[in-house]
Order: C-alpha cells, then sequence, then structure tokens
C-alpha cells in the first residue's frame, strides 16, 4: 500500500475515524436516533451530526493551516470542543 504515506498519525487518524463509525453503529442499534432540531438550521439525526462535526473539523484545520500553521494542536482542540457541541445540542 505505497500509494499513501501510512505515518503513525495517520493511521491513528483512520482507526479512530473506523472506531467511532463502529460505535455510531453500535449506538443506534442499541438506542434508536429520532431526528430532532438543535442550534442547526435542519432536523438532524445523530449520525447527520456526527458528519457535519467531521465535514467542521477538516475546514477548521484547513483555516488553521492556512493562517497560523504552527497551531494545529489548537485546531484539533477546537474541533474536539465543536464536534462535542455538535452532537450534543446540534
Amino acid at each position: 500500500m505505497t500509494w499513501m504515506a501510512w505515518t503513525a498519525p495517520t493511521a491513528a487518524f483512520f482507526i479512530g475515524i473506523g472506531l467511532a463509525l463502529c460505535a455510531m453503529t453500535l449506538f443506534e442499534l442499541r438506542w434508536p436516533t429520532l431526528k430532532r432540531r438543535g442550534f442547526l438550521p435542519l432536523a438532524t439525526t445523530r449520525g447527520d451530526r456526527f458528519f457535519i462535526s467531521l465535514l467542521s473539523a477538516a475546514f477548521i484545520h484547513l483555516l488553521f493551516l492556512g493562517f497560523l500553521p504552527e497551531a494545529v494542536a489548537l485546531a484539533s482542540g477546537l474541533s474536539v470542543v465543536w464536534a462535542l457541541l455538535v452532537l450534543w445540542r446540534g
């Protein structure tokens, strides 16, 4: 698999996403979700909010890389806080 640079952080990222998707599947099987409205302007399910939080994290990191390349840890922290907020109240 030489098409991608499989470094430890890259592998950890993809393993983390895979584990999160497995956890989301188990949550859905145990506690089926209903669409609800939070502060997001549309009714969303748990999976929708998870997807929105992943996309948001990507955009947050791109913005930080564009303007403050040395502050990736800050972007990661902000992304985690934003994801928790979207999953909880979105």
